[in-house]
């Protein structure tokens, strides 16, 4: 089914003195509400504006809604939407001039809106938002920002996790009211340890919770500052390091003139500022709005924790510095390999290439993370617009159930086949198994025992494979069409 979707205030956007390509609808929002309805919220020429449709038959239902703190104005502006527990919580610019970053929950029957403090640089500056998921009792948001905390070297750029209660209903009349009392947020550590510590400081991209050496945890690809050496590095973190981080010290800075520090145990109230009300050290109070004002007010004024959130193993599990395009996309799948215990990470980058890697995250692991393939995705006579090339992939996809990695660009979707090897030394083989006579098939959903034992290729084994039933378009492999010969080295 296709739908379109135009704005009837276009002739309003030019007058403004915009420009005629930014004053269509860019549909920044599209989320599912429930099992039934889709909520999508476009641009609208600078008039953000969002409906629901029935997914089944994309047919509106009620009444549009003002898209205002739900989605930005312009389109090259960075946004989140996601519902949780029937309210919508978005991250983005609420004002025509981009000058007011909020994090905003609404749209829920019984939960009050809420929004984070306007103009308050100690909690948002300047950030772009990248990521949002639900987790337990809090709605958690990754992002990059202007660091408050560091400015000798003038607009350094950290990376964050920011957190909040699903159950906040705001401050009472006095302080917070209609504000979150709740927010948190702290650094996110992607770095290389050594005498000096070099930082990948720059979100790019993360994924939703999944199991690494089975703890609940998020991986995210990075970059370094846009004036430093070019380079990129994946971290993986867990859930429980970031519960951690929130439960540390806050961060304080006395005076403009003085170093960041952490906020002395005695001088935080209680309950403690940030907590859930009916959970933890809030148990005792039924809301929010109930918390004391000494709590709300240190909430409001040191949302920002004193510890950053490490990495798994203190150390990014790849990094790549050899080249001048930086990695901007991530997915992961924690499943593969013959006996589905392996975690491979596929990394799309500026220059429209995807790198297949076999990534290590045990502490105890006989191995570092391999780079398995490094496969260039891009088709320009799909994906060039009136001979214009545009290879920054925008988005990734992974599909185990159809075997696939679906891979977005301005332009076009590219379907990009699991198992789709070429010849090189492998270490281990995935998205195929192995029978009793010494051949490779492709699996329809990952490695799979058929025909006999399977077993695990070693490092000294070498992969020639032999490419069959190709379809046309070149991009979608028949079940069975990847046969592998083995040869020991």
């Amino acid at each position: 089914q296709k739908l379109t979707w135009r704005s009837k205030d276009v002739a309003k956007c030019t007058v403004r003195g915009r420009n005629s390509d930014e004053c269509y609808n860019y549909v920044k929002v599209l989320v599912p509400r429930n099992d039934e309805t889709l909520f999508a919220c476009g641009t609208n020429a600078f008039n953000p504006t969002c409906r629901n449709y029935k997914m089944t038959t994309l047919e509106q239902v009620g009444e549009e809604v003002v898209g205002q703190a739900r989605c930005p104005f312009e389109s090259g502006q960075s946004n989140l939407g996601l519902f949780a527990g029937g309210d919508f919580y978005s991250a983005t610019m609420t004002d025509f001039l981009a000058s007011d970053a909020v994090i905003y929950r609404s749209l829920g029957d019984d939960s009050p809106v809420l929004r984070t403090v306007k103009y308050d640089s100690k909690w948002l500056r300047e950030p772009h938002f990248h990521h949002a998921i639900e987790y337990g009792n809090y709605v958690y948001f990754f992002l990059s920002e202007i660091a408050v905390e560091y400015t000798t070297l003038g607009k350094v750029v950290f990376s964050r996790v920011a957190r909040v209660c699903k159950n906040d209903n705001g401050g009472s009349p006095r302080v917070l009211e209609r504000y979150w009392t709740s927010f948190l947020k702290a650094r996110l550590n992607c770095s290389v340890p050594g005498d000096s510590f070099f930082y990948f400081d720059v979100l790019q991209s993360l994924t939703n919770v999944l199991q690494i050496n089975q703890r609940p945890a998020v991986v995210g690809v990075f970059t370094t500052q846009a004036n430093s050496i070019p380079g990129s590095a994946v971290c993986a973190f867990y859930m429980d390091d970031i519960e951690k981080a929130f439960n540390g010290k806050f961060k304080e800075q006395k005076t403009s003139d003085s170093a960041w520090t952490p906020v002395p145990e005695e001088q935080v109230p209680k309950p403690r500022p940030g907590s859930c009300a009916g959970d933890g050290p809030a148990s005792s109070y039924k809301s929010s709005i109930n918390f004391p004002d000494d709590t709300l007010t240190f909430i409001k004024s040191y949302p920002l924790m004193d510890e950053a959130v490490p990495s798994i193993n203190d150390r990014p599990c790849f990094t790549r510095t050899t080249s001048r395009y930086k990695l901007t996309q991530i997915a992961v799948d924690t499943s593969a390999g013959p006996s589905k215990d392996r975690t491979v990470v596929f990394l799309g980058s500026e220059d429209g290439r995807v790198l297949k890697v076999l990534s290590s995250t045990h502490p105890n692991a006989s191995f570092g993370s391999q780079l398995l393939e490094d496969i260039d995705v891009y088709n320009p006579s799909k994906c060039n617009v009136q001979g214009q090339e545009d290879r920054r992939i925008l988005g990734m996809e992974l599909d185990k159930e159809h075997h696939a990695l679906f891979v977005a660009f301005t332009s076009c979707v590219i379907r990009v086949p699991l198992s789709r090897f070429t010849t090189r030394i492998c270490s281990i083989v995935y998205y195929c198994f192995y029978t009793a006579q010494n051949r490779f098939h492709l699996a329809d959903n990952g490695a799979r025992r058929v025909q006999g034992r399977h077993e695990e290729m070693t490092k000294f084994s070498k992969c020639i494979w032999r490419r069959e039933h190709i379809l046309a378009n070149n991009q979608n492999v028949k079940k069975g069409g990847l046969i592998a010969h083995i040869t020991n080295i």
